[in-house]
């Protein structure tokens, strides 16, 4: 029998049990929940109950990752959320680049369990001609170099691969083109961070969504001083505090909406 890859110590889930109000934070392609810790830890100050589940395949090898598929991730955030659903009157999900594209199916297949979302620096669409190789790239190479640790900021580690797995890698653009074709269903409130200066995800992921979303409200906010992990980057901290205000005012609504149905 196979070992069981190790698991690096800062990719393990973690659960902050708080009040009524929960939020699912999603970690990126090839990263881990060391991504979202940070800012979960703010969001369980804030009195909420946060869950960073940890993505099949990520936090132990590549190759591990390259044996998994969108469906796979897919099915843990789906899991996490029935478990939030279980414990809280509402929920908000937030997704950090595929994390993002996570996010809204979750919100588009889900959409009475999912009252806010927050999508920073998210991915459904990269224009890279590259990616056109991809379906016969992925069964020559195994793996490219990795795409991790896009901070500004010095001296920041999410913990991430430093190879990118190709059969990986083309099973997220399966996933892309899925959360794309059902854009139209995203209703709920949505806020919309974008770094200025992005070197993994380009700026057309967050055209095609604010465009696609049927959402009364969809804010974007711009970040000048982080690179595309902004949860670790220079702008952290102004996206926890306004994210965790945007995610309590979106739960509160929902929740006098609720009383004033009974």
């Amino acid at each position: 029998m196979a070992k069981a890859p190790t698991l690096h110590p800062l990719a393990r889930p973690l659960s902050l049990d708080g009040g009524p109000a929960g939020v699912l934070l999603v970690h990126g392609f090839t990263g881990s929940p060391a991504s979202m810790t940070p800012w979960a830890r703010h969001l369980a100050a804030q009195g909420f109950t946060v869950r960073v589940p940890r993505l099949p395949g990520h936090g132990t090898t590549w190759q591990e990752m390259n044996r998994t598929r969108w469906e796979d991730w897919y099915a843990e955030v789906e899991r996490a959320l029935d478990e939030l659903r279980s414990r809280c009157d509402h929920v908000a999900v937030a997704g950090l680049s595929m994390g993002g594209a996570l996010a809204l199916r979750l919100a588009e297949q889900r959409t009475s369990d999912v009252d806010a979302i927050v999508l920073v620096n998210p991915a459904v669409n990269i224009v890279d001609r590259r990616l056109v190789a991809l379906p016969v790239l992925r069964h020559v190479v195994r793996s490219l170099p990795g795409i991790g640790n896009d901070i500004k900021k010095t001296g920041v580690d999410e913990s991430g691969y430093d190879r990118t797995p190709l059969h990986a890698l083309w099973s997220q653009t399966r996933l892309w083109a899925d959360v794309r074709a059902n854009l139209h269903r995203v209703s709920q409130p949505l806020l919309l961070f974008r770094s200025t200066e992005d070197h993994v995800v380009d700026p057309s992921s967050a055209r095609i969504i604010l465009a696609g979303v049927s959402s009364a409200v969809a804010v974007e906010e711009t970040l000048d001083d982080s690179y595309h992990v902004a949860t670790l980057d220079n702008d952290a901290e102004r996206l926890w505090e306004q994210s965790a205000g945007f995610i309590a005012r979106h739960t509160t609504a929902s929740t006098q909406d609720s009383d004033q149905a009974r």
